[in-house]
Parts: structure tokens; C-alpha cells; sequence
């Protein structure tokens, strides 16, 4: 075997290393060139490191980013100046309340919204990005989001006015939706504990409801669900409405043993169909869970569906982890 050796003269430089230092490639759906991150160090699902580690990840992509923790004597004034900010994206940790108030506050012609799963529940966060790892849902939206136009509801009593883009239960069983929760991450004796909760309160007074101006109509409990996670919807042309009317406890008991382990609508005691208006009214407040929140409602009560509420980041389709 021989060798060429070459002359330092006729030797040509070595090339340049190429340094890819732009970070993870960003959407290309949208473009993400200001966006500003509102962090609620004090929602159970988020932690005191958390506005730390969300500077860390989004220093990594070619975007200015302003992180802000959220405080309780500053609150509002710090969500209005992020909205009056404009930004091309307004992220959001926090609980499923802050999260889905700041999106009704950003409404269709804000920025577009990422709300992340910094909540208990976390049930909107979840349906648009399939994971309860906020950092994973940070990622993904930066790097798989476009634009989605989310549905959802605006629940008012003349002192409350709340919206809902995933599912809002009225009635005494809205206790059942901490128990399916429970269940789902595997803490039994917690969800038969709010099981049994909701089952002392059953039968302690029926709604009555008409949906779409039709005739009143009586029910224990009134569900209603998004599109974007319903099941039983595939388009953006109303809430679905599932009435639910167990005949005594040993009903409840089986309808709650659907609505925690398996496709509840398949239950004798419900029937279900597409809404856009509801009126509820019942003898004393209606106890109910709007996205995970519970609350108590006065006696009457309307809803109405919002086709349009906010623009959300999101990938194409939304994961829907949590569709019931």
C-alpha cells in the first residue's frame, strides 16, 4: 500500500463546522415571533421552579419570550397587559379556572391561546394537547401548533357569567366528576369517597331545563359538553346535552359506575341531543362543575353555545386525551 502525501501548499482548509445553534425548529403553521408566558406559581399543578424552567425551554427557540408570575394583588392588571401586549401567542399556566377565563378574556379576536395543564383537573389542556406535562404541552405547541378555533359555552345566573369549552354538570351528580378523575389516576379510595358524596346528595331536588326554547323537562342532572371532546359530535353545531335521570340510588349508583369507567351515554337513564340555548332553574342553587371547577349556581340559570369563544395553539387535530 502506498500513500499520497499532500504539500501544505496544495492542501485545502477544512470546512468550517456548522454550529446549529437556532434550536428546535418552530411551528410552521403560525408565526411565533413575540409571545408571552403567564405563570400562577401557586396553582397545585404548576410549582415554584416553573417560571425558571419555562424561560429555560423557551430560550431554546428563535422567539422573544417575557415570562410573567402571575400575583394576587396583580393579578388583573398583569392579564390585561399581556392581552394589550398583542403578542403573537399568550401562553398560560394555571389552573382550569385562570386558564379558561383568560382565554374568554382574549375571545376570538385576541391572540391565539395555549392554555397548559397547570390545574387539577386539567381538562381543557388536556383535550388540546393529550398530556398533563405542561412542559410537554409547551413543546408541542411551539412546535406542532396552528390555529383552532375552540367552541364552547357561557354559563350565567345574573351573578355569575363563566365560560366552558370542555364540559359544565349541573345538578347534585356534579360531584361524580371528581370520582372519574380520581379513578383515572388511580386513586380508589379518593373517588369512592366522592362517589359517596355524591350519592348523599342525590335526589335532593331535579333540575328542570328547556333546551332550544322546547318544552320544560325535569332531570337530576343536565351534562354539557364541547364539541371539541364530545364524542357524539363531529361538528361545531352546538353543545350536546345529555339529560340524566336515574330513578333511585341503585340507578345513580350504575350511572356513576358509567360516567367513571366506560361510555355513560349507553346508560338507559340518559338521553342526549345538540343545544345552543338552555334554561335551568330548580328550587334552591344548582351545585354544578364548569371545566373541573365546581361552583355553586343560583336557582336559575341560562347557557348558551359560543361557536367561536378564542383562538387556541394547538396541533392539528387537538389530541382530545380527555373526550367523553
Amino acid at each position: 500500500m502506498s500513500e499520497t502525501l499532500a504539500s501544505p501548499s496544495d492542501a485545502s482548509p477544512p470546512a468550517p463546522a456548522v454550529v446549529d445553534d437556532a434550536g428546535p425548529a418552530l411551528t410552521p403553521h403560525v408565526s411565533l415571533r413575540n409571545v408571552v408566558m403567564l405563570v400562577n406559581p401557586l396553582s397545585g399543578g404548576v410549582g415554584a421552579g416553573a417560571v425558571r424552567d419555562a424561560e429555560a425551554i423557551l430560550s431554546g427557540y428563535d422567539l422573544q419570550a417575557e415570562v410573567v408570575a402571575l400575583e394576587g394583588d396583580r393579578f388583573d392588571a398583569q392579564i390585561q397587559a399581556a392581552l394589550d401586549a398583542r403578542p403573537d401567542c399568550l401562553f398560560v399556566l394555571a389552573g382550569d379556572g385562570t386558564a379558561g377565563t383568560i382565554a374568554s378574556r382574549a375571545g376570538p379576536d385576541g391572540p391565539l391561546v395555549a392554555p397548559l395543564p397547570g390545574g387539577t383537573m386539567n381538562m381543557l389542556p388536556k383535550a388540546l394537547y393529550g398530556t398533563g406535562d405542561w412542559k410537554a404541552a409547551l413543546k408541542v405547541a411551539l412546535e406542532e401548533g396552528a390555529e383552532q378555533s375552540v367552541a364552547g359555552g357561557e354559563v350565567s345566573d345574573g351573578e355569575i357569567r363563566q365560560a366552558f369549552y370542555c364540559a359544565a354538570i349541573m345538578g347534585s351528580p356534579a360531584l361524580w366528576a371528581p370520582a372519574r378523575e380520581a379513578m383515572r389516576t388511580g386513586k380508589l379510595r379518593e373517588a369512592v369517597g366522592h362517589a359517596r358524596q355524591a350519592l348523599r346528595r342525590a335526589f335532593s331536588g331535579r333540575l328542570r331545563f328547556t333546551l332550544d326554547n322546547r318544552p320544560e323537562r325535569r332531570a337530576e342532572a343536565l351534562v354539557l359538553i364541547s364539541p371539541m371532546i364530545s364524542k357524539a359530535m363531529e361538528e361545531n353545531t352546538g353543545l350536546e346535552a345529555a339529560a340524566m335521570n336515574p330513578s333511585d340510588a341503585m340507578e345513580a349508583f350504575r350511572l356513576a359506575a358509567h360516567a367513571v369507567m366506560d361510555d355513560w351515554r349507553q346508560d338507559p337513564a340518559v338521553t342526549t341531543r345538540a343545544t345552543k340555548k338552555v334554561a335551568l332553574r330548580a328550587r334552591s342553587g344548582i351545585p354544578s362543575v364548569i371545566d373541573g371547577e365546581p361552583m355553586q349556581l343560583q336557582h336559575r340559570a341560562q347557557v348558551r353555545f359560543v361557536a367561536k369563544a378564542f383562538r387556541a395553539l394547538a396541533p392539528v387535530p387537538p389530541s382530545a386525551e380527555d373526550s367523553v
